[in-house]
Formats: structure tokens, sequence, C-alpha cells
């Protein structure tokens, strides 16, 4: 295990705690007029709304309040299905503010999909847009108009709910099978606070920009929980997804710290001339959603002169490992845990005995830390399958080295197997990822045949230059033992990913199952 102390050493929430009052009474109370969010539409500033901490506290008051009036109580589950609009967090946070529990979604979904989180967390009400044709049973709908009345209600006070109440739902992205519910409590917000130090280095005099959507719960933790707790200014754009718009907001709202997921800030290298930006305010950029590979973090070292944090983390637990202001950054590794995080890798089969540094096995967080989860929604089985005594175990292979850095070796399910022996994916990607002709790479096995797969690496390429297999497959035979050598080199013109950048593995293997050696 790293570290001496087993079980979560930090403060633990009191009590009687409801995670918007935290994230914004304080604030509110102490420095109303303080501006605690800017929602950006055009990258110009045309069309930009402005909100200080009195108005954020009156708005999600307000709408707490008119839930309630409407017929709504504390445990009924609220999805919110809308555009990318403040409306979005006015809601998740007014619904926290009640005591009901919301259920962040996106537009994206397909009826089909939005129907089956629906349906399964019993929804009470949703909010969706006026256009949106669809079938919704019993579930109430919240209109526009519905939307306008609760920004208009009178305010009503803080829920008091307790720590361990349930304050958020949301459903994993499932590579296999349906999604499952992650209910969380409202005492989640607390315990982002090993996040604060250990990854931000956050305070209140930081204006943060996130680039993801409200329906993401990334950019609900880190682009506004987070900051809102600190007493922070959050950015938040909405509009068109021009890579270009990136160095350019932050330059004109001097942001201190950016967030994004490890591809966009690939892009924003291959694309962007930094150098025709003043980038002076930014301390240092913040990655989580998939690995950050070793070239990418040198490549915007070199180009920006700024430090790019990186944290791992998990639907059930939000962020609990990472890099930070306060530590050295070791390329390859997301970092160690969290001060007061207890965190261990545990055999693979079987067994609740941390395993020595240098040997791996199933991460594991220990049960007492504020952060994890209260349960998965109405799956009592899959509640079982992941303790282990007082661990958390999900399904990430990684180790410890001997300095208390971790090293991550991807999902237990996505492990190859290549002539008897296990291979991670993302070690095999982190080699050839440092390759200077290939811009991005995903590995997986591949079946070729039906009784033969293969690792097979899905390249694409940097720029025009002539890359080929060999040249590949040479590159792998100098930097990786020969069973871990992809025997099939693809180029493909982008990764299939996730809404929130991870590689989708299981997609490569659909498309390309016929694919013959």
């Amino acid at each position: 295990m790293n570290g001496s102390t087993i079980g979560f050493s930090g403060e633990q929430p009191p009590q009687r705690f409801n995670m918007a009052r935290y994230c914004l009474a304080h604030a509110a109370q102490t420095m109303p007029e303080k501006i605690g969010l800017v929602v950006v539409h055009d990258p110009e500033g045309a069309e930009t709304e402005v909100w200080t901490y009195k108005a954020l506290d009156l708005a999600v008051r307000r709408v707490g309040a008119g839930l309630l009036a409407m017929g709504l109580h504390p445990g009924d589950r609220l999805m919110i299905r809308l555009p990318n609009t403040s409306t979005y967090a006015l809601l998740f946070f007014g619904a926290l503010a009640a005591g009901i529990v919301p259920l962040p979604a996106s537009t994206q979904l397909t009826q089909e999909e939005a129907e089956f989180l629906r349906a399964d967390c019993g929804a009470a009400a949703i909010a969706l847009p006026d256009q949106t044709q669809t079938d919704l049973g019993n579930t109430r709908r919240l209109s526009e108009h519905d939307i306008a009345a609760l920004l208009a209600h009178a305010p009503g006070p803080y829920a008091e709910t307790a720590a361990d109440q349930p304050g958020y739902l949301v459903y994993t992205s499932g590579t296999s099978g349906s999604p499952k519910g992650v209910l969380h409590a409202h005492r989640a917000a607390w315990g982002r606070r090993p996040m604060y130090g250990g990854w931000y280095g956050m305070s209140a005099e930081d204006v943060v920009l996130h680039a993801g959507a409200f329906n993401w719960t990334y950019t609900l933790g880190v682009g506004l929980t987070d900051p809102w707790a600190n007493g922070a200014t959050a950015i938040v754009y909405t509009g068109e997804k021009d890579v270009t718009v990136w160095p350019r907001l932050m330059e004109r709202y001097k942001a201190t710290l950016f967030a994004a997921v490890p591809s966009l800030y690939r892009q924003i290298l291959k694309y962007c001339d930094l150098r025709t930006h003043d980038l002076s305010t930014l301390r240092h950029g913040l990655t989580a959603g998939e690995a950050l590979s070793p070239s990418l973090l040198a490549q915007w070292q070199a180009t920006t002169g700024k430090e790019l944090y990186e944290a791992l983390g998990m639907s059930e637990c939000s962020t609990y490992i990472s890099t930070g202001p306060s530590m050295k950054v070791r390329a390859g590794s997301p970092g160690k845990p969290q001060p007061g995080r207890s965190v261990a890798i545990l055999p693979l089969e079987a067994g609740d005995q941390p395993l020595p540094s240098g040997e791996t096995g199933l991460l594991a967080v220990h049960r007492t830390d504020p952060a994890l989860m209260l349960s998965y929604w109405n799956r009592p089985e899959e509640d079982e399958a992941v303790r282990r005594g007082n661990w958390f175990v999900g399904g990430d292979l990684a180790r410890f080295d001997g300095d208390g850095y971790l090293w991550y070796e991807g999902r237990a399910d996505d492990v190859m197997n290549a002539m008897g022996y296990r291979v991670s994916p993302q070690e095999v990607e982190a080699a050839l990822s440092a390759h200077p002709g290939i811009l991005d790479v995903a590995v997986c096995e591949l079946k070729v045949k039906a009784d033969l797969s293969v690792i097979a690496a899905f390249v694409v390429k940097r720029g025009p230059e002539e890359l080929t297999p060999e040249d590949i497959s040479t590159y792998a035979q100098t930097h990786l033992a020969a069973y871990k050598c992809p025997r099939e080199v693809i180029f493909i013109e982008a990764l299939p990913r996730s809404a929130n950048g991870k590689i989708l593995r299981r997609e490569l293997q659909r498309r390309y199952a016929k694919h013959s050696v």
C-alpha cells in the first residue's frame, strides 16, 4: 500500500452537509459581488453571461424551491438533458439545494439510450428542449417555460441533508452491456478536497477555464464544484468547439488553470500557434479522462514553458491519483495518491492485503474515502463484486514504484494475451506515442481468424510525411519486448472516443475484426 495509514486520513465532512450550500453559500456571504461564473457563447465576447456569487446563490435556491413547489420531493430523480447553457448548471445545483437527485445526461444520447436512463433511474421529471419529441411515460417534462418559472420563484433555504444522503446520479459510459448508475452522496463534494492541493494548487484568486460541456461530470466537478468551493472564477465556453478558441479564451479571460482531455491539448499544439497568444497568466494545465503520453507532456512543456498535471480517477470516486504543483512530474505516471487518500494494489484474483511496490494488481480505494460512491443504482450484485474487505476495487490494473508513483496498466478486461504473456495496451501505446511521426495511437487485441488474435496498433499520423507499417514495427522492436510488439499496424484518420475522450478499443475491435494478416 502507498503510505502507512490504512483508511482515509483527511478530515471527514460534518454530519449535516449539502453539496450546493458547500459550493456557494460561503462565497455568497463573504464576497457576494465576486464573479463566480462566466459563460461564453461567443469567443469574441459579444454574448457572455456573468454571474456573481450572490446571483448564483439566489438562482440555485430559486430553482430548488421551485422544484419542490411543482411537486417534486427530496430523493426524487431529475434527469437533465439540455443544451450546454448555464441553465444546465443551475438545474443541477438547484436540485442538490432541494435534496432532489439530479442526473446529468447529454442531448447527444439516442432516444433508446436516453429512455434506458430515464426508466432505470425512475426519473420523476426530465428537463428537455421543447423541440425534443419523445415518449416519457409517467415522467414529468420540464419545458423551457417551466424552467423560466423556476428561476423566477422565491428563493428557499438549502435542504438540511445528511452527508451520506443521495446527492447526484451519473451513469458509466459502459463499453459493454448496459450503463450502470453510480449514486453519489452529498459528501462527494467534500471528498474532492484532496484535489485542491494535490492536483490543482487552487485558491480564490484562480480563473479556471474548462473545455468540457455541463453534462460531463468532469466539467461539473473540475469546472464548477471545485472553483466555487474555493471562491474562484469559473469560465465555461458553450459555443462552437473550434480548437483555436481555447488559447484565445485563455488570453482574453486571463485563465490561470485550463482543464481538458489530452487529445485536446494535442490538437491545440498541432493547430494553434501559441506564440501569438499571451498565456502569461496560465500557471499550468490540468488533464484527465485518458492517459497523458510522455511525448505530449514534453511537447506541451517545451512549447508553453508550463507544466501539465494529470489525474487518474473513475466515475465511482472522481480523481484520487494526480501530479500537482507540490511534486515532481514523472512522465508516464499519473502521479501519487492525493493527500489523505488511502490507495492500494490488491491481488488480481482474491484477497484484501495490499501488494508491495513493483507488483501489478487491481487498483483499490479505501471505503472510508468520502469521495467514494454510495452504491450502484439498484445493482446490489455489482456492489458486492467491487468489495474486498474495506476496499473498493474497480477494474484498473496498476502498480506502485519504490517512490510511491503509480503506473497505470489499463483495464483488467482490456489486457491482451500475447504468446501466453499478459500485455497492457497502455504500455505499448506509451512506447509507440514517442515516435515523432505518430500523432495518436491505440492498441488492442484484434481477432484476425476464428482461432487467432494478435496485438494491433491503430495509428494516426502526425503529418503528410511517409510512414509505413514497417517503420512502426521497427521502432516497436527497439522499445518493446518481442511479445509486446504489434503484429498489425493499421493507419486511420482518427481514433474512436467516448464523449469523455476515452479510446473505444472495443469499437476498433468491432470495425476491424475481419482485417486479415
